[in-house]
């Protein structure tokens, strides 16, 4: 029997293209989560022909392909002019996950060289992104969680100071934080870590490169880089306000000296000397490029405009939330991301009406991430603005206003009473596979279901669940749609 010819060119990227359709538009504003839109003409284009240019580069050694440690250098001196201090040092990531990981392993062995700490600890907000607890999984180390302020969702230095034992690797404050769009105290949680000898990290993946341009746009910003006495290092990604294509993000350090941490060698056997200074070995410089081709076409001023919209339409949409009744916005967002929950008579955080109103405006062609109750801190939905949504913030909240009174109306989302009892019942450590499946396919998450056109049901369920019951379902359902 003749082999099939493989597909023409044109048909392969018909099949992707087909492939796109069911994914939240990535461009045009209506998405407001993932995705960092600057509405800024040909940028696309060329950040995607940069990487073509170095997709078969291999980044892993910079002595044969020595345009890669130009590229980064170039990178990470343009972050260290606005975030940086003189003597600092940074690397080029494929994200801020693993800029996060190399600063936590950063701290952990820099902690072992120089106090002879074994068993590390994390001193982390609440707040603090779930990249830290994942560093602290594979490296380790233990995660010290302290509460936030109940009102305004900053970490709280007083209860980090309390948290800081002889076992403190490093110390962590956002900027902002992810969940809420809030700036922590870096400057008061970075005194208490210097003080104590402790390494302290600021995590501006979000901010990093959109504060310097709010506040050159007019915006008071409190300082948060690595001139803020006592901050040892910061991340900040490319791929969020610096509008480059993911992953691309640097992390920096106060010296040479401590990012030397970062870096793994190995020379004990019998194939080529490896030095790698991130996690990955080898990998594609076209990320690389394309990052900096971005960076090269848009100057500080470039920045600095785009800023200003960020700052327009989130001055627009709080305007605009204030006056709709039952909403309330949480803290005080300062860095282009908002939450806001939906309350009831009592004027209590209402979980029913916040997961059906992201179903409601997902109808109406918009994205807004839910995000579930956590301790005391409420249900929400997160919005992350960018350029490209200045122009949508008005028909973003006539729709928001239409969703608001359907959701209100509909039935509670509250999970069967059935699954709740018989979840209680579970213990995730020794749930078996078969067990996990049972639950996902009776609460409608089947591996032949798909994703639920309406997830506010499935959402309250989780709500619901104790945290490790949650992770482990959690982990089964996504494992689930790698079906191979």
């Amino acid at each position: 029997m003749p082999t099939p010819e493989p597909p023409a060119r044109p048909e392969v990227l018909k099949e992707l293209a087909a492939l796109r359709e069911a994914d939240a538009p990535t461009r045009g504003g209506r998405t407001f989560a993932y995705v960092y839109d600057p509405a800024v003409e040909g940028l696309d284009a060329l950040a995607a022909d940069a990487y073509r240019a170095f997709a078969d580069v291999n980044a892993l050694d910079m002595t044969v392909f020595p345009s890669v440690a130009r590229l980064e250098n170039d990178v990470v001196a343009r972050v260290a002019a606005h975030l940086g201090a003189p003597g600092c040092q940074g690397t080029f990531t494929s994200g801020g996950t693993e800029s996060v990981l190399l600063a936590v392993k950063t701290a952990r062995d820099h902690a072992r060289a120089t106090r002879g700490v074994r068993a590390g600890e994390l001193v982390l907000p609440a707040t603090a992104h779930a990249a830290f607890h994942k560093a602290a999984h594979y490296l380790g180390l233990t995660p010290v969680t302290v509460p936030v302020d109940k009102d305004t969702y900053r970490a709280d230095p007083a209860a980090t100071a309390r948290a800081l034992t002889p076992d403190t690797v490093l110390v962590v404050a956002s900027a902002p934080s992810y969940a809420h769009g809030v700036l922590d105290p870096v400057t008061e949680i970075a005194a208490l870590a210097a003080g104590a000898g402790v390494l302290c990290h600021v995590d501006a993946c979000v901010g990093g490169w959109l504060l310097p341009f709010l506040r050159r746009a007019g915006r008071e910003v409190p300082d948060f880089g690595l001139t803020v006495p006592g901050v040892t290092s910061l991340s900040v990604d490319l791929h969020k306000y610096g509008y480059a294509d993911k992953g691309a993000s640097v992390v920096l350090y106060r010296d040479s000296a401590l990012r030397r941490h970062q870096y793994f060698a190995h020379a004990d056997w019998p194939g080529y000397p490896v030095v790698n200074p991130t996690v990955q070995g080898t990998k594609s410089a076209g990320l690389l490029a394309q990052a900096w081709a971005v960076l090269r076409r848009l100057t500080d001023d470039d920045y600095t405009a785009l800023a200003a919209r960020v700052a327009d339409a989130e001055t627009r949409l709080l305007t605009g939330l204030a006056a709709l009744d039952g909403l309330r916005v949480l803290g005080a967002p300062a860095a282009g991301l908002v939450a806001v929950t939906a309350t009831g008579p009592d004027g209590a955080p209402d979980l029913s009406t916040v997961l059906h109103l992201a179903d409601e405006m997902r109808a109406r062609g918009w994205y807004l991430q839910p995000q579930l109750a956590h301790g005391l801190l409420p249900p929400n939905l997160h919005l992350t603005l960018t350029p490209a949504t200045a122009d949508r913030v008005d028909a973003l909240l006539a729709d928001l206003t239409t969703a608001l009174a359907t959701a209100r109306v509909l039935p509670p989302a509250t999970p069967d009473p059935r699954l709740t009892a018989l979840a209680a019942t579970l213990d995730p450590d020794s749930l078996t596979d078969e067990e996990a499946a049972a639950v996902l396919t009776y609460a409608g998450l089947g591996p032949d279901t798909g994703t639920p056109d309406r997830m506010a049901p499935v959402l309250a369920l989780l709500d619901a669940l104790p945290t490790r019951l949650k992770e482990r379902l959690l982990t089964e359902y996504i494992g689930s749609l790698f079906q191979i």
